[in-house]
C-alpha cells in the first residue's frame, strides 16, 4: 500500500464516520488534507506523533496501532496530544470543518492509518521505510541515537 492509497483509505473512513459534517466531503479533498498534515517527502511522517508519545500517556494506545491486534481508540481531546493544534486547524480550514469535527475525523482515522502504515507486510510503508534506513538494525540504531542523552 502506497501513501496515496493510505490517505484514500483514511479519507473513506472520515467520509463514512458518524459526523454529518464529513459525510458530503470529497474523498480527494480529504486525502489532500491528510497528506498536508501527515505526508512527508519520504512517506508518512510519523516522527511528530512518535516524538509526542513520551510527553503524554498515550504510549499504550499508539502501541496498539503499531502492533498486531485490535487498535485502541483515541478521544477527540487526546488527538491534540499527538497532532499540533495548528495542523488540526489547517485540516479543518482546508475541509471547511469545525475544529471539533476535524478532531473527531482524525481520531477516527489515525489509528487505522498508523496500523496500515506499520503493518509489516511486504510493500507496506514500514517495509519501505526500513529499506531506506538499512532494515531493522538500521531503525534500531536510529532509535537508539534519538533516545541517548
Amino acid at each position: 500500500m502506497d501513501l496515496t492509497d493510505l490517505f484514500k483509505m483514511g479519507a473513506e473512513m472520515i467520509q463514512g464516520n458518524s459526523d454529518d459534517a464529513t459525510t458530503n466531503l470529497d474523498t480527494d479533498s480529504i486525502s489532500n488534507a491528510l497528506n498536508n498534515i501527515f505526508g512527508g517527502e519520504n512517506g508518512l511522517n510519523l516522527d511528530s506523533i512518535i516524538s509526542k508519545i513520551s510527553d503524554s500517556d498515550l504510549g499504550e494506545v499508539v502501541s496498539s496501532w503499531i502492533g498486531s491486534g485490535e487498535n485502541k481508540s483515541i478521544s477527540m481531546d487526546a488527538i491534540t496530544d499527538l497532532i499540533d493544534s495548528e495542523k488540526i486547524s489547517e485540516f479543518a480550514s482546508q475541509l471547511g470543518l469545525s475544529e471539533d469535527s476535524a478532531k473527531g475525523a482524525l481520531a477516527d482515522a489515525l489509528p487505522n492509518l498508523v496500523d496500515k502504515a506499520t503493518s509489516g507486510e511486504e510493500g507496506s510503508l514500514l517495509d519501505n521505510m526500513l529499506d531506506k534506513v538499512g532494515g531493522v538494525d538500521g531503525a534500531m540504531d536510529m532509535i537508539g541515537k534519538m533516545f541517548k542523552s
